[in-house]
């Protein structure tokens, strides 16, 4: 199965280097070299926004050009309101970019690897995956 590396684990894998975080580098690690990474332009957006010093910048941006693009199409971006719909009737915020991930991820049968906590919330409603560790 495919998955969608979410940002929060993009930026633990790449920009914090604590030992805590060896087991989420380590998985993604094992992703890519499985060939199973899912990325697209808003997640990518996401990563690169922020970055200060533009040699950081540059390094990042040519890292990530190594995964090319998952293209959405129409009905992911109307998916993905209607999930924002959904989820804010039963009294759940997101981001678009979350609800495009989960639009993206459902119709496609993909798992999401997040550290973010509200996936876990949208996840009580909507027909989404997470991924977990492997040990």
């Amino acid at each position: 199965m495919k998955v969608v590396i979410d940002t929060s684990i993009w930026s633990l894998a790449l920009r914090r280097m604590q030992k805590i975080n060896y087991p989420i580098r380590n998985e993604l690690a094992n992703l890519i070299e499985e060939g199973r990474v899912i990325m697209f332009g808003p997640i990518r957006q996401e990563l690169l926004s922020g970055i200060k010093e533009q040699t950081q910048f540059f390094k990042l941006r040519d890292y990530l050009r190594a995964f090319p693009d998952l293209l959405p199409e129409t009905s992911d971006f109307e998916q993905a309101a209607a999930f924002f719909n959904s989820c804010r009737c039963q009294g759940i915020q997101g981001s678009n970019t979350d609800f495009l991930i989960c639009a993206i991820a459902s119709r496609r049968n993909f798992s999401i690897f997040t550290t973010d906590q509200d996936f876990t919330h949208y996840k009580r409603i909507l027909p989404i995956k997470l991924h977990n560790i492997r040990c």
